[in-house]
């Protein structure tokens, strides 16, 4: 009889368990020790407990280390950087609305919301960016959206304009679901984006806010553990679940070299901080942004000062060509510091051209290599229209000859 009972709660307690696993998120579930691992400055590949992991600079858009960043994975409370993007684009922030019973009962981590309260749209948001409240996503995906599903299809069309490939979203929430989805990449250029807005980007640093629910007020605080603690961490945002795992989103700022990390999948809240740090401190101490047009345009410089008058145009009446290059993808980007001088400079040009040549045409290319590697190719081109030689034009040299 005493082995029956203990079966029994033996399965109850799995349940219970097992049901508080499915809607776990951010720091409401969290049993880890908060405290930060010291993480030492290495100039080493950094190595991560973070199953999928990006640096992303946010000057050039480049990758500057990646592990899996292209592959799918849930994201969990990472979502709402989309959610609070929409919020902000479609609503007018200072508008009050009445909590449902549906928003009021979303499970995980919560804003503490009742079915009826009262709350304005942007207490709503600093709910959901800094308590990372599901009740709080809920009730905004029901007033902006009409509906969840609603609000799900305008994060979908965000995700459309920005050009993901990999990102699809179901909640405004992140609960685990298997057609919600993103990449570490994609979710990089999001909070990219989203930082741009100056409203997300002041809700995303704040540390300590006050909202109001049915006018009294209620202290919250940023989930974000690198927020006022790590040098130039200025959001952005955490998650957790099952599929998830331990998942944070890192915007950082130092000397004007600003970058995002993402990790995905960490085991633990350790992991993720520790893995954010290493990858911060990895970028900082081997990265430097290098201004890779100053360099582009003096070599091109030096180049068209000895070859752009061995260019021969026939029959043409002034040979006078001109040349420039395109724009580059990016005038700035992240180069590591040990590579800052083997960026190298090679062109290619046609040397004869029979006229006319017009203006703009493309007669040569320029590629901009680092480490041997091609990081760019523009198009050299005629600056000039050069007008062919008309039978006037050489009536007239023949006269010229002839009284010279």
């Amino acid at each position: 009889m005493c082995k029956k009972i203990i079966s029994i709660v033996l399965v109850f307690s799995l349940i219970i368990s097992n049901t508080c696993i499915i809607y776990a998120d951010d720091e409401n579930e969290e049993i880890d020790d908060d405290t930060i691992e010291v993480v030492n400055q290495s100039s080493d590949e950094p190595v991560l407990n973070s199953r999928i992991a990006v640096a992303y600079d946010r000057k050039s858009g480049n990758v500057i280390w990646g592990k899996n960043e292209n592959k799918r994975s849930a994201m969990a409370s990472t979502t709402k950087i989309m959610t609070a993007i929409v919020l902000i684009e479609n609503t007018d922030l200072s508008q009050t609305i009445t909590v449902s019973p549906k928003a009021a009962g979303t499970g995980g981590s919560r804003l503490g919301l009742k079915k009826d309260d009262k709350i304005t749209m942007k207490d709503l948001l600093y709910g959901l960016m800094l308590k990372s409240g599901n009740d709080a996503a809920v009730a905004i995906a029901e007033n902006v959206g009409v509906n969840v599903e609603g609000f799900a299809c305008l994060m979908n069309e965000k995700a459309k304009e920005l050009g993901f490939e990999n990102t699809h979203f179901v909640t405004p929430h992140g609960l685990d679901d298997p057609e919600h989805y993103t990449t570490a990449y994609e979710l990089a250029k999001l909070a990219d984006y989203a930082l741009k807005n100056e409203t997300f980007a002041k809700v995303v640093s704040t540390k300590n806010y006050t909202v109001t629910i049915n006018g009294y007020p209620k202290a919250i605080s940023n989930t974000n553990e690198l927020l006022g603690y790590l040098d130039g961490v200025n959001g952005v945002k955490t998650g957790f679940t099952n599929n998830a795992g331990r998942c944070l989103v890192t915007s950082v700022s130092r000397n004007n070299f600003d970058i995002i990390t993402v990790v995905l999948q960490a085991d633990t809240k350790k992991f993720r901080s520790s893995d954010s740090i290493k990858l911060i401190e990895y970028v900082y101490k081997n990265y430097e942004q290098l201004n890779i047009k100053e360099i582009v345009d003096d070599k091109f410089k030096k180049w068209c000062d000895i070859n752009q008058g061995r260019i021969q145009i026939n029959k043409c009446k002034d040979n006078n060509i001109e040349l420039y290059i395109s724009e580059l993808k990016n005038d700035i980007i992240p180069v590591k510091k040990v590579d800052k001088d083997n960026i190298d400079v090679e062109i290619n040009n046609l040397f004869y051209f029979e006229a006319p040549v017009e203006k703009d045409e493309i007669i040569g290319s320029l590629k901009v290599m680092l480490n041997g590697k091609n990081i760019d190719v523009l198009e050299v081109k005629n600056m000039h229209y050069i007008r062919k030689n008309e039978v006037g034009d050489y009536l007239k040299m023949f006269l010229e000859q002839l009284c010279g």
